[in-house]
């Protein structure tokens, strides 16, 4: 029996357009680039094209499965990469098949575990799914024609003995020892259960009961995946397209997202709170961000990243952009726009703040020079600086003008007035620059 979620039409959240699965679905390169961006693997290399033509022929959608086990009870953004893939082939048209591991979960998925996981009492779990269930639909479409709820408890419970054996056919010892977790555990001394071996099995079964085309998963599901491949061949069936996503950075920008680790932004948080975390990530990680949260085509991510290289765009710009979207998803419009403006004025309260104790940089008429300015003669000026030592500083990358590093003994002009400046890490070599105009009676 098929578990459906409450009616409610699509919303377009990622700015793709709808498939009516009435009409013939359109396949081109921008469907196919949207559809593998942000994943580490597509298997077997070419197979989802082959899909994609197959059921534009047939006229028929595509059955995507996502196998969750719900072992905690919120989500944080690393959880909705996958969540996000699966979005973007409901808006290519294709049926979303979101498998809750009602039953798996009593298991355990041994997937990056050094160790036995314990087992969670059923209510625990039954509790986890609800909650998670809740938080998957501010990221999915929710119309029955384009998603598909169920739990594996429905095929899992009632397995009888001999149902397990034949399971268990479908694979050997060998096999399931390649996987690197048990390999490593086998090495250290480690004990590995009984269970912790059917489950990859288990999970592949899955793949046989909801007749799976495509299997989407983190790079750590990747055996489990994989093995679903051999199950569904076992039984009979097609075996399915296993597509692997890149793992999502938490706001430190290197580590794993993880609540373990804090460095999470959780998808149930209050809104000012995940539009603050977005603000705050590095910005060497916000390009990532965009490639794997969004469905923004790849083309305009190359343009983000060239504009934040040749200095056209500044990643506080981009960034308030992506916290809006976030906000919108988990939230509404309204009250993304009420984050922001409530970010807004708490950074510009610390800019004002941090500004009353900058050193005031009056710029003077003579230091217009053909629309250049020479920053050496500036920071002697400004700073105390000698010449030979500010352009030292300037050659090591230590000077910063808007929180740009400036490489160049000449820069322009323009734009100078009402900048930051940053000429070493000591709050003496920090200043505001002003036009002389602007420039108050106190000293420089």
């Amino acid at each position: 029996m098929s578990l459906r979620p409450p009616s409610r039409a699509g919303c377009g959240l990622l700015g793709l357009s709808f498939f009516c699965y009435h009409c013939p679905m359109a396949i081109d390169t921008k469907t196919i680039s949207t559809l593998t961006k942000g994943c580490v693997d597509v298997l077997p290399e070419g197979m989802l094209g082959k899909r994609l033509e197959e059921a534009e022929a047939r006229g028929r959608q595509l059955r995507v499965k996502l196998g969750v086990d719900p072992t905690a009870p919120d989500i944080h953004l690393g959880h909705t990469v996958v969540l996000t893939k699966l979005r973007q082939f409901q808006d290519a048209g294709h049926l979303a098949v979101l498998i809750i591991g009602d039953y798996t979960a009593r298991i355990g998925d041994p997937s990056g575990a050094s160790k036995t996981r314990p087992q969670l009492p059923p209510e625990i779990i039954e509790a986890n799914a609800r909650t998670y269930q809740e938080q998957a639909w501010k990221v999915l479409d929710q119309d029955h024609s384009k998603l598909e709820l169920r739990k594996n408890s429905e095929w899992l419970s009632p397995m009888r003995l001999e149902d397990i054996f034949r399971l268990l056919s479908s694979s050997t010892v060998a096999r399931i020892l390649e996987r690197d977790d048990f390999a490593n555990r086998l090495s250290a001394g480690q004990a590995i259960s009984m269970l912790e071996f059917l489950y990859p099995l288990l999970q592949g079964y899955d793949s046989v009961a909801v007749d799976a085309d495509i299997e989407l998963g983190g790079t750590d599901q990747k055996f489990n995946m994989l093995m679903g491949r051999v199950v569904q061949e076992y039984y009979g069936k097609p075996p399915q397209v296993v597509i692997t996503n890149e793992i999502l950075p938490g706001t430190d920008g290197e580590q794993r997202m993880s609540k373990s680790v804090g460095n999470y932004i959780g998808v149930n948080e209050p809104a000012d709170e995940i539009f603050g975390k977005v603000m705050s990530i590095p910005d060497s990680a916000m390009i990532t961000y965009y490639r794997l949260l969004t469905s923004r085509p790849l083309d305009d991510i190359g343009a983000m990243e060239q504009g934040l290289a040749n200095g056209s765009l500044h990643p506080r710009d981009l960034k308030a952009a992506l916290a809006g979207e976030l906000v919108a998803r988990f939230h509404g419009q309204a009250t993304a726009e009420a984050a922001q403006r409530h970010f807004d004025e708490i950074f510009r309260d610390k800019i004002l703040t941090a500004n009353a104790a900058l050193v005031e940089c009056v710029l003077e008429p003579g230091d217009n020079e053909h629309g250049l300015v020479y920053l050496p003669k500036l920071l002697e000026r400004w700073f105390g600086l000698t010449r030979s030592e500010a352009r030292r500083r300037i050659q090591q990358g230590g000077v910063f003008i808007s929180d740009r590093q400036v490489l160049s003994e000449k820069i322009g002009f323009e734009g100078l007035d009402g900048a930051t400046l940053k000429a070493g890490k000591s709050v003496k070599y920090h200043g505001i620059i002003r036009a002389a105009k602007q420039a108050s009676k106190g000293p420089a």
